[in-house]
């Protein structure tokens, strides 16, 4: 769909009404009135434009009221979500005075002359030019805008606390809006913003006198109540000089020190009020002029776009046909705890348990359906809802039919930063709109460490239910995001796992408030003898496997090799090659259009209809976002959480054989990715069993051999106080997403197809000084060579590994 956002804010008549009433701003004579940079066109922009004059949402008193009205329109509508799903700490009327109060306030720092040039540097040629103008790339801003808006809030703190609402908050929370309050590079400071000393200029003016400004003030008085004149002797400077931003920063946190909000209230006021923001910033992508759709309408239609009991019956009619359900599957339908826990082997059936619990727990909800990895997800969302009902496939390459209005500040990346911001907002648009959201657990749990993609949908969020799958390969980071999203949002959610120890139930039911029934999956399917080990690493693994791999493959079985590095897999697949094979080859290293293709072909080889021999060598990637199922699996050892995901895809399911199957394995001498504890871990499992082994052997195991994890579960979401940033949800990789310098031509003809052209690569310190193209590095062709048969390879002698 595509959609226009804007308003018509009526704001502009009777500008002298501030001089009338009394406004009188200090300001440093009539030399900074000869310095002040001249605007052409003379208004203050908030946006870019592409039009021969700036619209009103492209002003700055336009798009405030744009954010103020998004914000009042999202609190009215998530109203009864709010309240039942968050403890705000206070009632819901307070708290949407103080989230308009935001809202009014999160642009103010705007309107100052570093701003305003950067959002005119990229304007079209127009006569006269667009000045002043700042090329971000080379003069940064002293401070970028969000910054400014905090300390000009706290120099009129004392008219803005005369308000209702809690002004303090409100300027905390504006501050924050574009996530780069307090931390940087996913590490916490003390800093209320960077102070940019190189950017060739040692002050900033603001245009406090200008009259754009004036009627944003006049917007607070008819909007929020304020009062007609300033407090007496409120003096605000307009000249910002370095010592002064220091001092007012000091200032503000100083009396942060003092300050003790209620966590979930201001944890959703940043998330609702960086939401509202986004959607005021909406525009579509329309070369034609179709006519405007009111935001409140388009709002209304995508947060009320929720589960019906006829989407869910689609659904498992899909996959059951005239079939019935399992025995554990029913019962996970009729579950009503707000928590259910089920565990239940790989492949057995707990997917359409949990639609079957969607019919009870996410009717006029939407259901995010989280896995750990991409490739489940698109697995999970062509196995069950393709095409059924709307539903929108969310991991981190969605696209969206809509285009934001820029500032010109998107070039300002954070250090280390890989992330296409505008990209991320304008798919979550999808999300709101969506029913069913099939995604990598990221969308939904990185809202704990202030990620962009679910601060973006946190609309979706707060009126959701969740499934979350594979909780058994969570590592101790994202398992501790879980505990604390169980324990903040009181929604209805389903935990689905190969195993659960002792202690990650007691830690689940302490996070919950309650003790919890565990739904076990279909006993008799459970015990099948699924697997038979073989493990001999005093002989010769490497002739005993080739020459096992070579046997099954005359026979015409399905192999899945499975190495924990990607260069590992690339020499199996390379050896694989010269000894007259025809391999496929899966990793994460491929450009996103070529992973998919392998992820394709490799799921198709698998398929029953395809009656010829199959080798397929791949990494972890396999554990969870391949369903198919092999004759023969070859493994390195791994942590033992791993290896029973990779058994997961030996004799899997239905297409059980009647028989177990073999698994050989074979040690990994590096200590990366796993490290020695896991390793030898994993030894102790596969030799703990003689032949055969079923799913419910290997549970047994990991529940009686449990290891004690040293959980992360600090939130900078929910204990960052006055910090907004993004933090890492999983245990720290040194991966970033970017493209090739051998695409670029292509690139720049067609940029529409960035997203189908990205590469993650190891070594994010080896990105500084890369050229970039929307927001991504660009990988010079002299340090990563690619291949599309065999992926990124660095020519460094950097590791590659998953």
């Amino acid at each position: 769909m595509k959609i226009r956002f804007a308003f018509n804010a009526l704001v502009w008549a009777d500008a002298n009404i501030l001089d009338a009433a009394g406004f009188i701003l200090s300001i440093q004579g009539n030399e900074m009135m000869k310095a002040l940079p001249r605007l052409e066109p003379n208004y203050l922009l908030a946006k870019s434009y592409d039009t021969a004059y700036p619209c009103g949402s492209d002003r700055l008193v336009g798009h405030t009221a744009n954010v103020m009205r998004a914000m009042t329109l999202l609190i009215d509508l998530l109203a009864n979500h709010l309240t039942t799903t968050f403890d705000l700490g206070g009632d819901l009327e307070s708290f949407k005075k103080t989230a308009r109060l935001a809202a009014y306030l999160h642009d103010w720092g705007k309107a100052n002359d570093h701003f305003q040039g950067v959002v005119r540097c990229k304007l079209r040629s127009q006569n006269p030019r667009p000045t002043p103008q700042r090329d971000v790339t080379k003069h940064p801003q002293l401070v970028r805008h969000e910054i400014l808006s905090m300390l000009l809030a706290w120099e009129f703190r004392d008219w803005l606390s005369q308000a209702d609402g809690d002004w303090f908050m409100a300027l905390i929370a504006s501050g924050g809006h574009h996530g780069k309050l307090g931390g940087r590079q996913g590490r916490r400071n003390d800093e209320l913003g960077d102070i940019r000393k190189d950017c060739g200029d040692a002050e900033l003016v603001t245009y406090l006198q200008h009259p754009d400004f004036k009627r944003v003030l006049r917007l607070g008085i008819r909007q929020l109540g304020f009062p007609m004149r300033f407090p007496k002797g409120l003096k605000v400077d307009s000249i910002w000089s370095i010592q002064r931003i220091k001092n007012v920063q000091r200032a503000i946190f100083k009396h942060s020190g003092e300050w003790q909000p209620h966590p979930i209230r201001l944890a959703v006021l940043k998330s609702l009020l960086i939401a509202a923001d986004t959607l005021g910033s909406a525009i579509a992508r329309t070369p034609d002029q179709h006519p405007q759709l009111k935001l409140d309408r388009w709002v209304k239609a995508a947060l009320s776009s929720t589960l019906t009991n006829e989407d869910l019956d689609r659904v498992l009619q899909n996959k059951l046909g005239a079939g019935k359900p399992y025995g554990f599957q029913e019962a996970m339908g009729k579950a009503g705890q707000r928590v259910t826990l089920v565990q239940a082997g790989c492949g057995t059936g707990k997917t359409v348990g949990a639609y079957l619990w969607a019919k009870r727990h996410a009717i006029a909800r939407k259901l995010f359906f989280g896995y750990p990895t991409m490739g489940t997800s698109t697995e999970g969302f062509r196995g069950y809802v393709q095409g059924e009902v709307n539903a929108i496939l969310q991991h981190s390459k969605a696209a969206a039919d809509l285009e934001l209005t820029a500032t010109g500040e998107e070039t300002e990346i954070s250090e280390g930063s890989t992330q296409n911001e505008a990209a991320i907002k304008l798919a979550s648009f999808e999300i709101w709109e969506s029913k069913f959201i099939i995604c990598t657990v990221d969308t939904v749990l990185g809202l704990l460490q202030c990620h962009r993609r679910p601060l973006y949908c946190f609309p979706a969020i707060a009126s959701a239910a969740f499934v979350f799958d594979e909780v058994h390969s969570y590592d101790r980071v994202l398992f501790g995001a879980l505990l604390r999203f169980l324990q903040t949002v009181k929604a209805p959610v389903l935990l689905m796992s190969a195993s659960f120890t002792p202690n990650q139930i007691q830690q689940i039911e302490a996070a919950v408030g309650e003790s919890l029934e565990i739904i076990a999956g279909d006993a008799e399917r459970e015990m099948l003898p699924r697997y038979r080990f073989c493990y001999e690493p005093e002989h010769d693994w490497e002739a005993l496997i080739w020459g096992r791999v070579e046997s099954e493959l005359t026979a015409g079985g399905k192999v899945l090799w499975v190495c924990n590095q990607v260069s590992t897999a690339i020499t199996a697949y390379e050896k694989a090659i010269k000894q007259g094979f025809k391999p496929l080859l899966y990793h994460s290293r491929f450009r996103y259009c070529d992973r998919k293709q392998r992820h394709e072909e490799t799921v198709n080889a698998f398929k029953g209809n395809n009656t010829g021999p199959v080798l397929a060598i791949a990494t972890q990637v396999a554990e969870m976002s391949l369903d198919l199922s092999a004759t023969l699996l070859i493994s390195q050892i791994a942590d033992p959480a791993a290896l029973v995901q990779r058994l997961g895809r030996l004799n899997r399911g239905n297409a059980y054989c009647g028989r177990p199957l073999d698994a050989y394995f074979y040690d990994d001498p590096s200590d990366k990715p796993y490290d020695h504890g896991q390793l030898e871990r994993g030894q102790q499992l596969v030799r703990a069993f003689g032949s055969p082994v079923s799913q419910a052997d290997l549970a047994h195991w990991l529940e009686n051999h449990p290891v004690p994890l040293q959980l992360e579960t600090d939130s900078i979401w929910l204990d960052g106080h006055w910090r907004t940033y993004p933090g890492s949800l999983r245990d720290e990789s040194a991966t970033v997403t970017v493209l090739l310098e051998q695409d670029m031509p292509l690139l720049k003809q067609q940029p529409k197809l960035v997203h189908h052209y990205t590469v993650p690569i190891l070594g994010s310190n080896r990105i500084q000084g890369w050229d970039r193209f929307r927001h991504y590095p660009i990988a010079p062709s002299d340090q990563i060579a690619y291949d599309s048969a065999i992926g990124a390879r660095p020519y460094a002698k950097v590791q590659v590994q998953d």
